[in-house]
């Protein structure tokens, strides 16, 4: 049940406003009971008519009255939340996994390395969507969840944006991370999306090399197909010689070892469609085309905790202070 509340309360105090709107006209009305005009005999007025305008001459102060009570009550910020909203649309769960392997810093995408370029065209990806639960796995010589399934997509950018190569991280006992588990990170996404109840379950899958760490690749597809998982893969990079970055600055040529047959025979295992990448106008050609082929209806629940109504209020406000105004000019004018 929806619960209602004013975030600043205190405000209401200022409800007392209206009265000094009041008090002036019953001081004025005083006033022309003691100093009115004496009459000999009252029957001569039996016959005269009181008019529409007389008998709600009161209204323009009221709409004024109403007006300064609709301003207070909006700065009180009126709230109400605490309730659970059901969305339909068409959404699937898919993980995002990543490969943050040193290979990914190579500058064949210039302006940008493979990662920031990957993580460019994810982000985009991701802004598109808007029923979908997205997760984030990003590999190495291990996996992470970087992460859950989440609807909330500005932090998952966020969290996109703090995906850092394995050669600026190290493992709790200082070994370097560096490394291609794509059997570890598929496994890490099977994991994720388990425990969903989703129609589609996906995992788009990037890297630019080949297998190198953690469990066979073909053993984690398997496991996923059995999961009825879909996987979708993507080989980023041109085959040949690529220049990649050091630590210290240098730049090192280095071969590139993109194996291209182990993922289409993720692929084809899971029933998905490998994709060639080798440059960003093509990387961002393959999330499109992903997001055309992923569709399935879906609810979703969105807890909303407090949303303001102060807007309702001051819109009100406005369209009675309109109304006052017109009624002093028009019907009610008065001649100082």
């Amino acid at each position: 049940m929806e619960t209602f509340r004013f975030a600043l309360p205190i405000a209401l105090i200022l409800l007392a406003g209206p009265l000094v709107l009041v008090l002036p006209q019953v001081r004025a009305w005083q006033r022309r009971r003691v100093s009115g005009l004496h009459y000999s005999d009252t029957r001569l007025f039996r016959g005269l008519q009181v008019t529409w305008r007389v008998r709600y001459r009161w209204l323009p102060d009221a709409l004024r009255a109403a007006v300064w009570i609709l301003l207070v009550l909006a700065l009180a910020r009126p709230q109400g939340g605490n309730r659970v909203d059901v969305i339909r649309g068409q959404g699937i769960d898919i993980v995002l996994a990543l490969d943050i392997s040193t290979s990914m810093s190579a500058l064949d995408f210039e302006p940008l390395n493979r990662l920031e370029t990957a993580k460019s065209v994810i982000n985009d990806f991701i802004q598109g969507r808007e029923f979908d639960r997205i997760g984030l796995v990003v590999f190495a010589r291990t996996a992470f969840h970087q992460a859950p399934l989440t609807l909330d997509y500005p932090v998952l950018a966020q969290l996109l944006d703090d995906v850092q190569l394995a050669s600026a991280l190290r493992a709790v006992d200082g070994r370097r991370l560096d490394g291609t588990a794509i059997g570890l990170g598929l496994a890490a996404s099977a994991n994720m999306l388990r425990a969903g109840d989703a129609p589609s379950q996906v995992v788009i899958l990037l890297t630019d090399g080949d297998n190198n760490a953690g469990i066979s690749p073909a053993q984690a597809a398997e496991a996923l197909a059995a999961l009825g998982i879909r996987v979708y893969t993507i080989g980023m990079g041109r085959p040949g010689l690529v220049d990649v970055p050091t630590l210290d600055g240098d730049l090192v040529t280095i071969e590139s070892d993109l194996n291209e047959q182990a993922l289409q025979n993720i692929a084809e295992t899971t029933n998905g469609l490998y994709f060639p990448a080798e440059n960003s106008e093509a990387l961002a050609q393959i999330y499109e085309r992903i997001d055309r082929l992923e569709r399935a209806t879906v609810e979703r629940q969105i807890f909303v905790r407090w949303e303001d109504y102060a807007a309702i209020f001051i819109a009100g406000a406005v369209l009675l202070l309109l109304l006052e105004q017109l009624l002093r000019q028009i019907t009610w004018q008065t001649i100082p």
